[in-house]
C-alpha cells in the first residue's frame, strides 16, 4: 500500500542506508536502515539540503544544518495541516505514509450512519487522530508523551478539527485501557502504534513481538459494535501476516475480517527506476 498523493512531501532519492526528502520547501537527510541498496549519487551533496541527520556512537544523534530553514513550518495532506519539527532521534514529527491507514480509516468513519468514537493509542503527534476527526469521528487520542498530545492539539488547530473533535489524554497506555475496562468505557474502533521497545512506567521491559498479542486481546475488551481494529508496527522483524493472525485471533466471533499489508512510499529519482521505500506494515480488521 503506498502513499501516492502528497504533494507537501516526497522522497527524492535513497540509498546507502539513508533517504533524501522533501518537507514542502525544506529537504532532509535522515537515515534509513531498509535503504541499504547503493544511492543513485551522494546524497550529502545534494543542491539545496538544509540539515543531515548525524547517528553518534551511543545510538542518539544530532542535525547538522547546512542551510538555514524555519525551526518548523507545516505541510498538508488534502484539506488537513501538519507541524513539521526537526527533532531529537531524526524524527519530524510526521510519518507520511501513514496517509494510507488515514485514507481507508476515515473512509468507514464518514459512512458510518452515526459519529464514530475512535480510541488512537500510541496517537504521538496526531497524524490519524486530525485524520479521523476530520472526517467526523470522536477521537481518544492517548499518549504518555506530554509534548506529542500537545502537538496533536497543534495539529488539530492547524487543520480545522472542532474543539470536540479529540480527547486529548497523557497516560500510559496500558493502565489507560486497564482503568477503560474498569469504568465500562467502549469504543467503535481502535487504532494502536506501539513502540518496537520501551520501558512502562515502573521500569518494566517492553518487546513488541513479547506484548503485542497480550496488548492486542486487552483492547479488545473496550471494543463495543467494532467498525475497525488496526495495529501498526516498524518492528522489522515483524511480518504482516503476524499482525494479520493477531487480529483475526483477538477479533474472533466478530463479524468481519483482517487484512495485512507493507506501507511504503515512492522514490521520485526515476534512475532507480519504480523503487519504493518500505516504512513498517499494518493489520486492519475491519466490519464487514
Amino acid at each position: 500500500m503506498t502513499a501516492k498523493d502528497w504533494q507537501d512531501y516526497e522522497i527524492i532519492a535513497a540509498g546507502d542506508g539513508e533517504k533524501l526528502e522533501r518537507w514542502k520547501d525544506v529537504f532532509l537527510l535522515r537515515p534509513d536502515p531498509q535503504a541499504i541498496w547503493k544511492a543513485p549519487f551522494d546524497l550529502k551533496s545534494y543542491k539545496g539540503l538544509n540539515a543531515v541527520y548525524n547517528r553518534a556512537s551511543d545510538g542518539g544523534g544530532r542535525w547538522k544544518v547546512l542551510r538555514p530553514f524555519p525551526s518548523e513550518w507545516t505541510v498538508e495532506w488534502r484539506n488537513l495541516r501538519f507541524l513539521i519539527k526537526p527533532m531529537g532521534f531524526k524524527h519530524t514529527g510526521l510519518f507520511p505514509e501513514q496517509a494510507v491507514n488515514w485514507d481507508i480509516t476515515g473512509k468507514i468513519c464518514k459512512q458510518s450512519p452515526k459519529r464514530v468514537n475512535v480510541l488512537n493509542l500510541f496517537g504521538y503527534t496526531g497524524g490519524a487522530s486530525v485524520a479521523l476527526a476530520a472526517s467526523g469521528a470522536f477521537v481518544t487520542h492517548v499518549d504518555a508523551a506530554k509534548g506529542m498530545v500537545e502537538r496533536c492539539r497543534q495539529n488539530a488547530r492547524l487543520s480545522g478539527v472542532p474543539e470536540d473533535g479529540i480527547r486529548y489524554i497523557v497516560d500510559d497506555c496500558k493502565k489507560f485501557v486497564l482503568r477503560e475496562i474498569k469504568r465500562g468505557k467502549k469504543y467503535n474502533a481502535v487504532l494502536m502504534d506501539p513502540p518496537s521497545y520501551g520501558r512502562g512506567p515502573s521500569g518494566e521491559t517492553w518487546k513488541l513481538e513479547d506484548s503485542l498479542y497480550e496488548l492486542a486481546t486487552l483492547v479488545r475488551e473496550v471494543l463495543d459494535e467494532p467498525l475497525f481494529y488496526l495495529i501498526n508496527s516498524y518492528t522489522t522483524g515483524l511480518q504482516p501476516t503476524v499482525i494479520k493472525n493477531i487480529l483475526s485471533l483477538v477479533m474472533h466471533g466478530a463479524k468481519g475480517s483482517a487484512d495485512a499489508y507493507e506501507l511504503t512510499l515512492p522514490v521520485s529519482d526515476k534512475s532507480m527506476g519504480e523503487t519504493e521505500l518500505p516504512c513498517g506494515c499494518s493489520g486492519l480488521w475491519r466490519k464487514n
